[in-house]
Order: C-alpha cells, then sequence, then structure tokens
C-alpha cells in the first residue's frame, strides 16, 4: 500500500476578503453559507480569480442568493463558460435564512458578503454578515483606531518611522 493513497491533497488556500464591508459596516452577526456554482466557477475561485466589490445578498421566495459577485471567466473552459456577474444561491437553513429574513425587516440592517474561502473539503464557502451601515464619523473613528494599533506596533517591534 503507498502512502499517498490514503493522504488527502489539501486545497489551496483562497481568502478572497470584501475590505470595503468592513469599513462601512457595522458587523452585528456572522454566518458561514455554501454556494451553489457551476464547473468553470469553482475552478475559477480555486485559482483566486474572483471578487465581492460591490456585493450584496437578497432574499427571494425563502432562499438567500448573491447578487453581483465576480467570478472571473476559467482560461481553460471551452463552452461550458459562466456568467461573470449573475445571481448565485446560498445555502443556509430554513431557520436561518427565516431568521436573517426578520432581522433585515428593520431599517438600517442589511446582508453583505464578508469572506469567500475553500474549506478543507474543497467547498467554496462565503462568510455573510448582518451588518448596520456606518455614518461618516464612525468611518474615521475606525480609521483612528486602526492607525493607533499600526502605531502600537511599529513601536512595540522597535522599528522608527
Amino acid at each position: 500500500m503507498s502512502a499517498k493513497k490514503g493522504k488527502i491533497k489539501s486545497p489551496a488556500k483562497i481568502n478572497i476578503k470584501n475590505r470595503r464591508a468592513e469599513h462601512d459596516y457595522f458587523v452585528v452577526d456572522r454566518l458561514t453559507a455554501g454556494i451553489v456554482l457551476t464547473g468553470t466557477e469553482i475552478k475559477s475561485i480555486r485559482a483566486g480569480k474572483a471578487g465581492l466589490v460591490d456585493t450584496f445578498c437578497f432574499i427571494r421566495d425563502g432562499e438567500i442568493w448573491v447578487k453581483n459577485m465576480y467570478v472571473a471567466e476559467y482560461a481553460f473552459g471551452s463552452f461550458n463558460r459562466h456568467e461573470l456577474r449573475r445571481d448565485r444561491k446560498l445555502l443556509l437553513n430554513k431557520k436561518e435564512i427565516h431568521r436573517l429574513e426578520s432581522d433585515t425587516r428593520t431599517p438600517g440592517l442589511t446582508i453583505v458578503p464578508l469572506r469567500l474561502f475553500i474549506d478543507e473539503n474543497g467547498r467554496a464557502k462565503l462568510d455573510i454578515g448582518l451588518c448596520r451601515g456606518k455614518r461618516e464619523y464612525d468611518k474615521r473613528e475606525t480609521l483612528k483606531e486602526k492607525e493607533g494599533r499600526r502605531e502600537i506596533e511599529r513601536i512595540t517591534k522597535g522599528h522608527r518611522y
């Protein structure tokens, strides 16, 4: 029996973040959802060719969808090409969808994709967050805190700039 036979190949570390979401929203709650994809879409995501800029989630007919998520065209794909920015269905339990639906009815809350990654089983997953929008002064305060943390890191490491 060879040593390679029982070993599972670990997937590449894909971690695509929506940096804009952390800047524009306070994250109230986080969930991890699966995504319904076609063959060429998952291959593009595994190659790191996806983006979460200007994406959002919505609930229609008891199902949750992500809108405007960019997945690049797969270079080696033939006739089965996918649309670059199509609506993609997310996989959550009914209870979780109902809870999100009731939470988004309150004004100011929305569902935003936060991170796209490949889990240990090789499946594409999307971290979504129930978010409340930040005001302009909140964004400035967040930037000040971030700058303060960076300054402390520089001082503790002994770097002087």
